[in-house]
């Protein structure tokens, strides 16, 4: 069995702020490491005969993306601008994201994808002399929607 390179693993963000026209660009660029963290919530507890009973009640799943590096024309480095620019926040924070199969292809393009509401927290902007960087982190709701991606059209598909 052949170990499946990261690669294959893609991440799509949707950084329209209206959701209705999804414009989706790609992460990883820049990253040589993009991992969700998935921060479950254990609940360990001890009885008296000494043995111990483990309960994962729910998760808090974050992504940090850093470096980001800001490029001219990217629908994502404006949304991120106007939320330095213009201090947004709550729904004003809220995007996509799509993580994409790309091992499991179901029709030519079309792969096994999941959905997820994000909300984008700008955690710092400026850089050094590699260029302007915005780096930020993706809070998960945990409202997923299974469907299909198709990558030439970058389109999302619910099933």
């Amino acid at each position: 069995m052949a170990k499946i390179e990261r690669k294959y693993l893609a991440h799509y963000i949707n950084p329209s702020l209206d959701g209705e026209n999804p414009n989706y660009e790609r992460l990883g660029k820049d990253l040589e490491e993009f991992s969700p963290e998935l921060s479950a919530q254990v609940d360990t507890k001890k009885n008296i005969l000494g043995e111990s009973s483990i309960m994962i009640s729910s998760y808090e799943k974050t992504a940090a993306v850093e470096p980001y590096y800001a490029e001219e024309g990217s629908k994502l480095f404006e949304r991120l601008q106007s939320i330095i620019d213009d201090n947004l926040v709550l729904d004003q924070l809220k995007a996509d994201v799509v993580e994409v199969k790309l091992w499991d292809n179901t029709a030519d393009g079309v792969y096994p994808a999941i959905r997820e509401d994000v909300y984008i927290e700008v955690t710092s902007y400026g850089g050094d002399t590699t260029g302007y960087q915005i780096p930020f982190t993706l809070h998960y709701t945990g409202n997923k929607v299974k469907g299909t991606f198709n990558v030439s059209t970058k389109t999302f598909t619910e099933e």
